[in-house]
């Protein structure tokens, strides 16, 4: 169980009533489509475990279950149990019980032995772990140590459009219609404020595939949507 509060946790547990609906109207319904693109890019080398990491509500963790072989295994894990609570509630008409588990944890002590999974996927939370966090290099430690050698990590995250007319366009709409509207359909200012700037002035392609680079991974690639505004980044451990 997880006792410790971390500093984005009251943010992740205020909001989870609003964040499906808000997520999908500030994306167009397009992070459907992006998630589904991941789970395949997941599901690419047939992996029999996967980890959905921060896995929120469960969007990611019950696409993959739903499309992946039957001797794959996936589990879900998060540090809000209210997330866990909503996504649990999603999973719970589906047949998926033998091949869908969700878990409460942190990405700071990852309750699972060396090696145990042959991908890890996570979306639109990489940067919860990597903006401005002082235990970035932990967290990404515990990846590594999780993941299979020649096993994939997938992250689709939000990301910085290459074309300097656009992202500025990109960070205007961040700046007003993302940090107000959501504001105000979800009553907590502080979430959609933190939303705003960290999608604003986090990684590009290039750095993010550096950071990973230097953690210790290999064969990066990239695939970017809407202009470059969001990406599917792929590494191999």
């Amino acid at each position: 169980m997880v006792t410790e509060k971390k500093p984005l946790y009251d943010i992740f547990t205020a909001v989870p009533g609003t964040y499906d609906l808000i997520n999908c109207i500030f994306t167009w319904g397009l992070d459907r489509k992006w998630r589904l693109e991941a789970a395949r890019t997941c599901l690419k080398t047939h992996p029999l475990k996967i980890l959905d990491l921060c896995c929120g509500t469960g969007d990611l963790t019950i696409k993959l279950a739903n499309l992946a072989a039957h001797d794959t295994t996936v589990i879900g894990l998060d540090y809000s149990q209210p997330m866990l609570e909503k996504a649990k509630e999603k999973a719970r008409h589906l047949q998926l019980k033998e091949r869908l588990t969700f878990i409460q944890g942190d990405v700071n002590d990852l309750p699972f032995p060396d090696g145990d999974f042959d991908c890890i996927g996570i979306s639109f939370a990489f940067r919860n772990l990597t903006y401005k966090n002082p235990l970035t290099q932990r967290y990404l430690a515990e990846i590594l140590r999780v993941l299979k050698p020649g096993g994939r990590f997938v992250i689709v995250e939000s990301s910085q459009p290459p074309n300097p007319l656009i992202r500025k366009l990109d960070h205007l709409y961040l700046r007003t219609i993302v940090r107000w509207t959501g504001s105000l359909l979800s009553g907590n200012k502080p979430a959609y404020t933190y939303l705003s700037e960290s999608t604003r002035r986090f990684y590009d392609v290039e750095e993010l595939g550096d950071l990973l680079i230097k953690t210790g991974f290999s064969k990066f690639s990239a695939k970017r949507f809407l202009f470059g505004a969001t990406a599917i980044h792929t590494v191999v451990k």
